[in-house]
């Protein structure tokens, strides 16, 4: 089940060939940033010719690369982790590792906070389950959570996660706008999107 979480093969060419689940959290954040700049400069630099031996962007100058690069001061190198809450620890354990497949960041410090929680790896981020009271109506949602707040996470193959929901017996919607993705919620009516990259 896990296979349905790896990076696009797009993104492979990009990335060194390591396998994430077998590296300590500071190496996932070394390579989480590596990967993230490669893929900003991929986006960002589309339609001009990289100098690569000069180490510069031909059509910009450096000026602009290096807003580009860093718009703001404290630098910004993507999404660590997504903090969710939920009512029973072990009720979304079940969800989120024997149905989606998610494995537990043991690195992370799951016994020095004043709750119950855990931290499941997606790719090189994470998702932070906190046992705590929520705030949030759990009633009344939108029924298509692409409506609600959500956590989105990259997949390979739609249609594979719409098989194991539907053997799980979980709900879903189809993303509205036709694109593969698919929305469901957690035990704890948080909202999640999965679209196939």
């Amino acid at each position: 089940m896990a296979s349905i979480f790896r990076p696009s093969v797009s993104l492979d060419l990009l990335r060194p060939k390591v396998t994430c689940t077998h590296l300590s959290t500071y190496e996932r954040f070394e390579f989480q940033k590596k990967s993230l700049r490669k893929e900003r400069l991929n986006v960002r630099f589309n339609g001009f010719k990289a100098n690569t031996a000069q180490g510069s962007i031909e059509g910009i100058s450096v000026v602009q690369e290096k807003e580009i690069n860093n718009k703001t001061d404290y630098g910004v190198v993507g999404v660590h982790h997504v903090g969710l809450l939920c009512e029973n620890l072990e009720r979304s354990l079940e969800f989120y590792q024997n149905i989606l497949g998610l494995e537990i960041n043991e690195a992370r410090p799951h016994d020095k906070l004043p709750y119950r929680g855990a931290w499941l790896w997606v790719g090189s981020e994470m998702i932070h389950l906190m046992e705590l009271p929520n705030p949030d109506p759990l009633t009344g949602r939108p029924e298509h959570g692409g409506r609600d707040r959500h956590a989105c996470i990259a997949i390979r193959d739609v249609s594979s996660l719409k098989d194991i929901l539907d053997k799980a017996g979980i709900k879903y919607t189809m993303s509205k706008s036709g694109r593969p993705a698919i929305f469901t919620r957690d035990p704890d009516a948080n909202a999640l999107e999965f679209t196939q990259v």
